[in-house]
């Protein structure tokens, strides 16, 4: 902004980081295509920033991400958080491949017992 001549302050960009992300994501998330029938839950352990971290990804039948979350904890309680946040944006999948993770299947039968 300041090389087209224009001043702002910092709390002005503070202003705008906190209005416009969530209209940015609602215009995206209702352009966002349907997934197919088929989704594929895991998780990967990686180190951020020195901290060790857990970020789990749900990805389609062609194995684009359709979500994801980072998190700090591998447990249930994260586990089912993703997966009720995947599922209200994009939609229950007829199938879910998951690999032989105690906290997914934990979440999965919690889902479908509530």
């Amino acid at each position: 902004m300041q090389e087209r001549g224009y001043a702002v302050d910092h709390s002005t960009v503070q202003r705008w980081v906190v209005h416009y992300p969530p209209r940015i994501e609602k215009a995206f998330r209702s352009n966002k295509k349907r997934t197919g029938v088929r989704g594929r839950l895991d998780e990967a352990y990686m180190k951020i920033k020195g901290q060790w971290k857990y970020l789990y990804r749900a990805a389609d039948k062609q194995g684009d991400t359709v979500d994801f979350l980072l998190t700090a904890k591998r447990d249930t309680k994260a586990a089912r958080r993703f997966l009720i946040k995947a599922i209200g944006t994009n939609g229950k999948p007829g199938l879910i491949n998951i690999d032989k993770s105690g906290a997914n299947t934990a979440a999965i039968k919690q889902y479908n017992s509530d």
